[in-house]
């Protein structure tokens, strides 16, 4: 894991640790559905981080004879573990929390408690997701944020970026809920908050899991990326045509790339050799995280013979 998913995973779990023992002791004094929602909420963000540590040093174990490309994906997996955990523990508590409570009200106890810890949770809440914004502008480079989250290969900083994002609506659903609460002097709007964060949390972890699930499958390397190696093995001498490329990420800084490319044809095997050889150094230069390279060569003897392009 690189420094800069480092840094935001820390910083959310010491927040997500702290709101979690605010909270508990909130519902504690109060009875509020949505303040034991938001708990949840943040008992489950808390593992979460141990989850993606768990990945990090996983995907660091050395390549073995039964995975003969490393583990780079263990952090693809443990990121959409985080997101059957998000679904599990938070939305799925928060909903039946919600649903208890609406069907059977209680009355709030301290709603002043309630209040100063979820004021004091949003501001620890906005300074983890200032860690992870920060963290995620130095891999963003210009796309806008629905995009980073789409294409990022780097899992924790989605998973952070959006867990943070959830938390800081989620707690400002409990206050509304409880301050509706108090206003009116019916609970169920406590009850209703508990839903909408069940809600919320529900939306979050379905866009995490279908991202994950992406990554586990194996997606490609970026557009921009695959034009950069494009333009590396047709700037070579020896290389007449790129027939095809093929890119994957084995993990988020690990990459597969097989190319098939027609080469000169009054190429000796030295030469094939060489001229392989010199695309591949070329190709890590270009692009540090392609690890593992494969080269076809191909040529064509004639203008009337058929290229093989399969």
């Amino acid at each position: 894991m690189k420094s800069e998913s480092k840094r935001a995973v820390v910083a959310a779990l010491l927040a997500n640790l702290g709101i979690a023992v605010a909270k508990l002791v909130g519902f504690a004094f109060t009875g509020a559905a949505s303040m034991l929602a938001e708990a949840i909420h943040s008992i489950a963000d808390t593992a979460n981080q141990g989850l993606l540590f768990v990945g990090g040093a996983l995907a660091r174990r050395q390549a073995t004879a039964s995975h003969p490309f490393g583990y780079g994906r263990e952090r693809y997996f443990w990121a959409f573990i985080v997101s059957l955990v998000i679904f599990t523990l938070g939305s799925l508590f928060a909903l039946y929390e919600g649903v208890t409570k609406l069907v059977h009200p209680h009355a709030l106890h301290s709603p002043a408690w309630a209040i100063g810890i979820l004021v004091v949770a949003m501001a620890l809440e906005s300074a983890s997701f200032t860690v992870a914004i920060r963290q995620s502008n130095k891999l963003r480079a210009g796309e806008s944020w629905w995009a980073f989250v789409r294409r990022s290969k780097v899992p924790e900083l989605p998973v952070v970026l959006l867990e943070d994002l959830g938390a800081l609506v989620g707690l400002a659903l409990a206050l509304l809920g409880v301050g509706l609460t108090v206003a009116t002097g019916n609970a169920r709007y406590d009850a209703l908050g508990s839903m909408a964060i069940g809600v919320l949390l529900f939306a979050i972890a379905a866009v995490l899991a279908v991202e994950m699930r992406s990554l586990l499958l194996g997606e490609a390397a970026a557009p921009v990326t695959e034009r950069a190696l494009r333009q590396v093995i047709e700037a070579d001498a020896e290389v007449r045509r790129l027939v095809h490329m093929r890119t994957q990420h084995l993990g988020p800084e690990e990459l597969l790339v097989a190319i098939k490319v027609e080469l000169d044809a009054g190429l000796d095997f030295a030469g094939v050799v060489g001229a392989i050889n010199r695309v591949e150094a070329a190709l890590r230069a270009a692009c540090p995280i392609a690890r593992v390279i494969y080269v076809e060569p191909d040529y064509c003897a004639g203008a009337d013979e058929p290229n093989e392009r399969a």
